[in-house]
């Protein structure tokens, strides 16, 4: 063991620490925040970490597993490219993500201003309730003045600051001569206070600040519900255009310039290597490749360019190099257009009514009716304006909808909870509104009704030198289908064979020397060989025949259980894809569904779901790729696949963990319960006004009874909404 060494002089021990902290720069320099779509696991987060780590300038790489973010540390000279090839390299698809737009909205002060209030609220009830034990009990005198001026220490300055939330919105809309719930809230409450004080001061039996402040903490926990509900959902457009490509490579008079994606012309051209994402829409003016267009079009297969093809934002470059000439840049590319398409779906659905607002825009009219009347009736009738006033403070108390307010958050929650131990994450507060009201589902194919992961359909029956040899260039290729064929091989314990002059051709494949015979494996074209309907790679040796090698996407676990249900409800269901025709057939079949569409567009997928909308549908939208951004916006309600890229599960309602579709199984059953529970809840609050509204206008409703009635209707409704199955 090492002798612990300890100096006299704690500088100099600190000295060390402070020099290699100053060699490497400050902490935090640069934060590079990456979206790795594809982690599932802590395995995936160790590896990722760990990888990124020891790549020089970065200090420090954490994976956030919920979010499917990395975010980076390190100092100027780290670079973002360096980064997604690193963590691409072990099998994780990256895309950089603009740390200031995420950051928009991160912060949530309402919400912890609403659970401070809430907080307030609870702690001043009890004090309040405790002192009018006394009260009810049969004080009288002085002994009864004391508790109430007590209660009104407590209750008044409680009450101004936990309700300020309904006094700020009804002031709101009284100032554009319109009326809402927070109205007949907010005059309950301020009457409340108003009637307890002049009661007090003239020595009243009764006061109501038990009633106000009851009544402030019941709607602040249905407030707080909804606004919880409501919070978890981030802007999808938000997402999409954090996406987006943020530096590029431009040719001026033959020297190399870094410029931001603003700065960026039309005309100017661009170098794209391989592993970057295209910033702009441009035409190909040097150099061939394979390009993803997976952010595009959702699809996984590569699609093969060279000079005079056009190219769009967001499309990646996996395995060469290109001159791109600019010809859209900023907001006229294709992915900030289908940023503005997301916006606009989402401003659309905005545009929906809860049921809750429904009910308030009848409820509040009424209300304020009623107690004027019962104000005017009680003072022409007694000629005492105390009595009068007592009367129809006592009325608004108890009309007043704390069991409206949690009628529906109370029954969100519940199914909320429900849906989750299911692995279901509800992100709308509407979504099961909406969902209940579902007639036609659209379902994405390629990793929604499908894994999205190529699988090899045929046996590799070759030889042992031709299996040795195929390992070698598959595990030389970055292609998709070429690291499934190299996974395969490793798998059955083949070795490599020893091949000379390995190259990967750009868009066509990768070829070598075996013992003076030229061996490729890639497109049927450039091997040889006639291509078929399906997806497929070719390999061949010498002069021998092609060996063709054809992949499948499988079905994921549950879709058929799922399609059954859809259609046993009497809800039509329709593929929209963006892959080829005979692919979404094949699928098409395997689930016995006519209606299908291949290669769609994301703005014919928005089109066709707009055109339902018009023809008065209400469409359920699966999807997970960006391509399906727009129509999972437009959509009556959307879910998507945790697997999903960021946007995609931003612009969902509900999100479903894992990787079966069965947990989506009985979704539909429980949207409709919930909206039985929720008609219940109302049903419950109605009656309970029939039967107390007499009592008040009749003059019976003390404080106690008030107070009473209010707390019984919130518990039953409370626990008529844990009633969902």
């Amino acid at each position: 063991m090492a002798a612990l060494s300890i100096s006299a002089c704690p500088a100099c021990d600190a000295a060390p620490t402070a020099r290699a902290v100053a060699q490497r720069g400050s902490v935090g320099d640069t934060q590079i925040i990456l979206s790795v779509p594809t982690v599932h696991c802590a395995a995936c987060m160790r590896a990722i970490e760990q990888h990124l780590e020891h790549i020089p300038g970065v200090y420090e790489a954490r994976v956030n597993l919920s979010l499917k973010r990395c975010i980076i540390s390190g100092n100027s000279r780290m670079n973002s490219a360096q980064l997604i090839d690193a963590i691409t390299s072990i099998g994780y698809p990256a895309e950089e993500l603009d740390a200031k737009l995420l950051e928009q909205g991160r912060d949530d002060p309402h919400g912890r201003a609403l659970l401070t209030r809430l907080a307030v609220a609870g702690f001043a009830m009890m004090n309040v309730m405790l002192l009018s034990i006394s009260v009810w009990a049969g004080a009288e005198g002085q002994t009864r003045d004391m508790f109430h001026w007590v209660s009104a220490m407590i209750a008044i300055p409680a009450t101004i600051y936990a309700a300020m939330p309904f006094f700020l919105n009804a002031w709101s809309v009284l100032r554009h001569a319109r009326l809402n719930m927070d109205v007949p809230i907010s005059l309950a409450i301020v009457l409340a206070l108003g009637t307890s004080i002049w009661e007090t001061t003239l020595s009243g039996e009764h006061a109501y600040f038990d009633a106000a402040i009851a009544l402030t903490f019941f709607l602040l926990i249905g407030r707080y519900l909804d606004h919880r509900t409501r919070s978890i959902a981030r802007s999808a457009a938000q997402e999409l255009t954090a996406l987006e490509v943020h530096r590029a490579e431009i040719l001026v008079d033959g020297e190399t310039v870094v410029k931001d994606h603003c700065d960026i012309k039309v005309g100017d051209q661009l170098i794209v290597r391989a592993g970057m994402r295209m910033p702009v829409d441009g035409v190909v003016v040097d150099g061939q490749t394979d390009i993803d267009r997976a952010l595009i079009t959702g699809e996984t297969q590569p699609e093969f360019v060279t000079v005079g093809d056009a190219v769009q934002a967001g499309a990646l470059s996996t395995n060469g190099q290109l001159i791109v000439h600019a010809t859209a840049v900023g907001e006229d590319t294709s992915l900030h257009r289908m940023a503005d398409l997301v916006a606009i779906a989402e401003s659309g659905r905005s545009k929906f009514t809860p049921i809750a607002d429904k009910a308030a825009a009848l409820y509040a009219p009424g209300v304020h009716i009623l107690s004027a009347l019962s104000f005017f009736g009680w003072f022409m009738y007694s000629g005492d304006l105390r009595v009068a006033l007592n009367i129809a403070a006592a009325v608004l108390i108890i009309t007043c909808p704390c069991a409206l307010g949690l009628a529906v958050p109370a029954v969100t929650t519940a199914a909320s909870g429900r849906l989750f131990s299911k692995g279901l994450l509800m992100k709308s507060s509407t979504a099961l509104e909406r969902l209940a009201e579902v007639d036609h589902v659209v379902f994405d194919k390629t990793g929604t009704l499908t894994t999205g992961q190529p699988k090899l359909a045929n046996e590799i029956e070759l030889g042992e030198v031709d299996r040795s040899v195929l390992y070698a260039l598959s595990n030389a290729s970055q292609h998709p289908l070429a690291r499934v064929l190299a996974q395969s091989l490793e798998q059955q314990g083949v070795n490599f064979a020893d091949l000379e002059n390995i190259q990967e051709v750009p868009g066509f494949g990768v070829e070598a020397t075996f013992k003076g015979e030229v061996v490729r494996l890639g497109r049927a074209d450039w091997v040889g060989a006639i291509s078929g309907a399906r997806t497929a790679t070719f390999y061949r040796r010498g002069d021998t025949t092609a060996v063709e090698f054809e992949f499948v996407d499988d079905l994921r676990n549950g879709v058929e259980k799922l399609v059954a249900e859809f259609e046993s409800v009497g809800i039509s269901v329709e593929i929209l894809s963006g892959d080829t025709q005979a692919a979404v057939a094949d699928v098409a079949n395997q689930l016995n569904i006519s209606n299908y569409s291949a290669a769609v567009t994301p703005a014919e997928k928005y089109d066709r779901l707009r055109a339902l909308k018009a023809d008065g549908q209400r469409v359920l939208m699966i999807g997970d790729g960006l391509n399906d951004t727009a129509a999972l916006c437009e959509a009556h309600v959307s879910i998507s696949p945790s697997s999903a890229l960021d946007a995609a599960r931003s612009a969902s309602d509900i999100v479903f963990l894992g990787e079966n579709l069965d947990q989506l199984v009985g979704l539909i059953p429980l949207a409709k319960a919930s909206q039985k529970r929720i008609t219940e809840n109302f049903r419950i609050a109605t009656f309970y006004n029939i039967v107390a509204v007499p009592v008040a206008i009749a003059g019976f409703a003390t404080p106690l009874i008030a107070a009473l009635a209010m707390s019984l209707s919130s518990i039953s409704v409370t626990l008529n909404a844990l009633r969902i199955r």
